[in-house]
């Protein structure tokens, strides 16, 4: 069984422990629209990326035409 020889000490505990604070999001500012996204994503909110449009919005599609 797996006993510590010695105690731990807090500080050497806390060394291990450095690494798993969160970190805040680093949001950007769509060229586009304005919005804050993720940084190397897609837009969300008009789908753009990299000054061209790569996801079309549902209100631009009208399904009815397509379903018939």
């Amino acid at each position: 069984m797996a006993v510590p020889k010695s105690k731990i000490t807090r500080s050497r505990r806390n060394n291990r422990r450095s690494h798993d604070a969160l970190v805040a999001g680093n949001p950007n500012e769509c060229p586009n629209c304005g919005e804050l996204k993720r940084p190397h994503h897609v837009c969300g909110a008009c789908g753009h990326y990299d000054d061209r449009e790569v996801v079309a919005q549902a209100d631009d599609i009208d399904l009815d035409d397509d379903a018939a």
